[in-house]
């Protein structure tokens, strides 16, 4: 599988708009105690911050976040403002 090539914003694209990644996890919804809360956001961290070169980082790109029991817990989005 080709690896998608690191996209860098341009100096303008910087200077003309504020780029966020966001990533959002419900803690409220999961049930979760702490010591588990703890150990699947560590995990979660861990897979995004090693799947998101094959990723597009551009506003509007995003995905929804799963726990270890494959239940849909959150979601990373770019957004521009």
């Amino acid at each position: 599988m080709p690896v998608a090539p690191v996209r860098n914003p341009s100096h303008t694209e910087v200077e003309t708009r504020e780029v966020k990644f966001l990533l959002e996890v419900d803690l409220d919804s999961t049930g979760w105690d702490e010591g588990t809360a703890v150990q699947e956001l560590e995990r979660i961290l861990r897979y995004w911050g090693g799947n998101l070169r094959h990723c597009e980082m551009a506003p509007g790109d995003g995905q929804a976040l799963y726990d270890s029991g494959h239940r849909e817990v959150g979601r990373w989005t770019v957004t521009s403002e």
